[in-house]
């Protein structure tokens, strides 16, 4: 049974590069043939400005809309976040994805593909890391960064001297197939719980 891989688009910004990136990735995903991968753009998953109280969340009224999204961060073995780096860290959209989730996060591996000017994203996936390690998911160590990003698409979005970047993503993908089957196994025959 295939690995289920959640790439989530972290930009909501109008004239957005993610998007380039996160197709890129996805393709890359299937071409590794260890996971099926499923892309959540945040622009098309607006979530309330308030986070509601208690464990049923999700269960009626204005919130029930985004049972469907929960469903399918739940049903994930594993993440990819793709972020820009805003003022030295990540889009406030992400923050907010993973503060309306709780249980859909743990004991799931996460690994990142940044982008951004010089340093290619790399403060957001540092300060990315300690955020997902507190939902108790584990971030893998290696990622795929893109510097000077507007420089590395041609004029129709697709990646420019792709070697370097497909083999990190093939590394990336490879730790990711590790620690969610891992993972996977482990939560099948002890559930993760929260103390």
């Amino acid at each position: 049974m295939a690995l289920k891989l959640v790439i989530i688009l972290g930009s909501v910004r109008e004239g957005r590069y993610g998007h380039h990136f996160a197709n890129w990735f996805a393709d890359r995903t299937r071409d590794h043939g260890a996971f099926d991968a499923d892309v959540i753009d945040l622009a098309d998953h607006p979530l309330p400005a308030a986070l509601p109280a208690g464990p049923d969340q999700f269960t009626g009224g204005r919130f029930a809309a985004l049972a469907a999204l929960a469903r399918r961060l739940d049903e994930a073995d594993g993440f990819v976040v793709v972020t820009p780096e805003y003022n030295h860290s990540y889009p406030a959209s992400i923050k907010h994805l993973i503060d309306w989730h709780g249980s859909e996060w743990h004991a799931k591996p996460v690994g990142f593909v940044s982008y951004g000017g010089m340093g290619g994203g790399l403060r957001a996936v540092e300060h990315l890391r300690q955020v997902f390690t507190e939902t108790h998911s584990v971030p893998v160590r290696d990622q795929v960064s893109f510097d000077q990003h507007w420089s590395r698409l041609d004029e129709d979005g697709r990646v420019l001297d792709a070697e370097g970047a497909e083999a990190a993503a093939k590394t990336l993908l490879n730790q990711l197939g590790w620690w969610a089957t891992t993972l996977r196994e482990a939560r099948s025959t002890t559930p993760y719980t929260v103390a």
